[in-house]
C-alpha cells in the first residue's frame, strides 16, 4: 500500500470528491497545504466549500481529469472499475488509496485516534464526541458523516492530540483504519449486498476491536448479543456501557421533557456519577451519549465538561432534525433506513407533541428493503399513517423485483393506513389534502426524502 509522508505534500485527486467523507478528507489535505483536485457527477454545497478552499472541482468523470502532475489518487468503494477516471489511474501506474485507507494513514498522525462504529449512531455520537471535546477547549480534528452545526459542517482541522471519526464497517472500510479508542454501539444486520449474514457482520466487528493496540481501549455496548464473541480474548482494555445500571457506566430512571428530550442518571460502576441531559430527542440517544461519556472520560474530560458538552448537542442535519412547520404541521426529517432506526425515530416522536403521526418513508436500496421487508413492515406500523416513496437505488439496480407497493401491503396487515405514491409531488399534494393541523410528519430515509419537506415548506 502506498505511504503518505504528510510533512511532504503531494497532488491528490479524489474521484467522487463531494460524498460527505471523501470532502472532509480533501479539506484536511488543503490545510496540510496538499494540492487537491476532485469530480464529481453534480455541483453540492460540498464541492462549492471545497473550491472556496482552494480545491479544484470537475463535474462530469473523465480520463483527461487526471492531471500529469498527479501524485495519488482517492476513490470510494461506490468507484467501478470501468470508471473512466479509475481506467486512467490503471493506465498510467498511478498509486491509489482507498477512501478508508486515506483515512486510516491520517488517524496515525494523532495521539489519540476514536474511531467510532456500529451499524446506527455513528453520527450522533461523534457529534455528541465532538460537543464534548469542543466545550473542553481540547482541539479535536473531526470527520462526521453529517452536517453539525457547531464545527460549520462535516469536518474540524484542530490540532494533533485528538482525532474523531466514524467507522463504517460497509466492504469493511473500518478494517483499514488504526483507532487507539475504539466503539461499537451496536451489531445488526444490514449491507447485505456486501456481507453474507448477520455472522459474518460480527465477525468484521471483531476484526476492528482486534485492531486496537494493548493500550487501546475498547468501548463496548453489552446489550450487543453474545458480547463474548466480540470482546473475549481482547489485548486492550474493554469498557462496557450498559442500557440499565450495571456495568462500567450505566443509566437509571430516564425521564423526557415536553419536546421527548431525555435526563438520566449516570452509573459508573453501580454508583451514581452523574445526571445527563440532552438536547436531542430518543431514548436510543441515551446510549449514544453513554458511550460518548465513556469515551470522553477515556480521554481525561473532567466529568462536569462532559455533561455540559453533552448538553450543548443539538443534532446533527437530519437526525431528527426540525424543518418547519406549515398549515400547524410541524414537518421534521430523519436519516433512519434500518428497521432499527425507523423503531427508534418512531419511538423518539411519540414523546413529541403531535395530534397524529406520519410518515413518509423512502426505502435506501433493493437488496436492503428485500432482505429486511418484514422488519421494515412492523416497525414502520408504530406510526399513524405512512406514505411510501419508490425506493431509492443508491448504488443498485432492480434485479430483485421488490417494490415499496410491496411493502405498503404488509404495512396494512398491522393494521396502520399505508400507501405508494410514484413521485414526490404526488406525495406532497396528497399530505396538503390529508394532514390537520397539530400533525407530526416525518419525512425519513437515506436519499432525497428530504426534498419532500423542504418543498412543502417553500425551502
Amino acid at each position: 500500500m502506498y505511504q503518505i509522508d504528510f510533512k511532504k505534500p503531494l497532488t491528490v485527486h479524489f474521484i467522487g470528491i463531494g460524498g460527505i467523507s471523501m470532502s472532509g478528507l480533501a479539506e484536511i489535505l488543503l490545510q496540510e497545504n496538499f494540492k487537491v483536485r476532485g469530480s464529481d457527477t453534480q455541483k453540492s454545497l460540498l464541492t462549492e466549500h471545497l473550491k472556496e478552499c482552494g480545491a479544484e472541482i470537475f463535474y462530469g468523470q473523465r480520463g483527461e481529469n487526471i492531471g500529469e502532475d498527479t501524485d495519488l489518487v482517492v476513490y470510494t468503494a461506490a468507484v467501478h472499475e470501468d470508471n473512466p477516471e479509475y481506467q486512467e489511474v490503471l493506465k498510467r501506474g498511478i498509486p491509489a488509496l482507498t477512501r478508508a485507507e486515506l483515512l486510516g494513514q491520517m488517524m496515525k498522525n494523532y495521539h489519540h485516534a476514536v474511531a467510532i462504529a456500529g451499524t446506527h449512531g455513528k453520527t450522533t455520537t461523534t457529534s455528541m464526541l465532538t460537543e464534548i471535546l469542543l466545550d473542553s477547549d481540547m482541539d479535536p480534528t473531526i470527520s462526521v458523516g453529517g452536517i453539525l452545526p457547531s464545527i460549520g459542517g462535516n469536518i474540524r482541522v484542530g490540532g494533533q492530540e485528538y482525532f474523531v471519526t466514524e467507522a463504517c464497517e460497509y466492504t469493511n472500510s473500518f478494517l483499514s483504519f488504526f483507532p487507539t479508542i475504539g466503539v461499537i454501539l451496536n451489531i445488526e444486520a444490514d449491507h447485505l449486498d456486501f456481507f453474507k449474514d448477520i455472522d459474518d457482520i460480527r465477525r468484521s466487528f471483531r476484526k476492528f476491536a482486534e485492531r486496537l493496540p494493548k493500550d487501546g481501549v475498547l468501548i463496548f455496548d453489552g446489550s450487543i448479543p453474545n458480547p463474548e464473541e466480540i470482546i473475549s480474548g481482547l489485548s486492550c482494555k474493554v469498557v462496557v456501557v450498559s442500557h440499565g445500571p450495571e456495568g462500567d457506566y450505566g443509566v437509571g430512571d430516564i425521564v423526557y421533557d415536553d419536546l421527548g428530550c431525555p435526563s438520566f442518571p449516570v452509573m459508573k460502576n453501580g454508583v451514581l456519577w452523574g445526571e445527563a441531559h440532552l438536547s436531542v430527542p430518543g431514548e436510543h440517544n441515551v446510549y449514544n451519549g453513554l458511550a460518548a461519556i465513556a469515551a470522553a472520560e477515556v480521554l481525561g474530560v473532567p466529568g462536569e465538561k462532559i455533561f455540559s458538552g453533552l448538553k450543548n448537542f443539538s443534532g446533527t442535519k437530519r437526525r431528527f432534525e426540525k424543518k418547519g412547520v406549515v398549515g400547524g404541521v410541524t414537518i421534521v426529517d430523519d436519516y433512519a433506513h434500518h428497521p432499527r432506526e425507523i423503531a427508534a425515530t418512531l419511538k423518539a416522536a411519540r414523546h413529541y407533541p403531535h395530534k397524529k403521526l406520519w410518515c413518509v418513508f423512502q426505502p435506501h436500496t433493493y437488496s436492503r428493503t428485500k432482505a429486511l421487508m418484514e422488519d421494515f413492515a412492523t416497525e414502520l406500523a408504530a406510526a399513524d399513517q405512512v406514505v411510501l416513496a419508490e425506493i431509492y437505488p443508491a448504488r443498485e439496480t432492480d434485479t430483485l423485483g421488490v417494490s415499496s407497493s410491496q411493502l405498503a401491503e404488509k404495512i396494512q396487515k398491522h393494521g396502520t393506513l399505508a400507501c405508494c405514491l410514484p413521485t414526490f409531488e404526488e406525495i406532497e399534494i396528497f399530505i396538503l389534502k390529508n394532514c390537520s393541523p397539530g400533525d407530526l410528519l416525518i419525512t425519513m430515509g437515506a436519499g432525497d426524502i428530504v426534498k419532500v419537506g423542504e418543498r412543502l415548506l417553500g425551502q
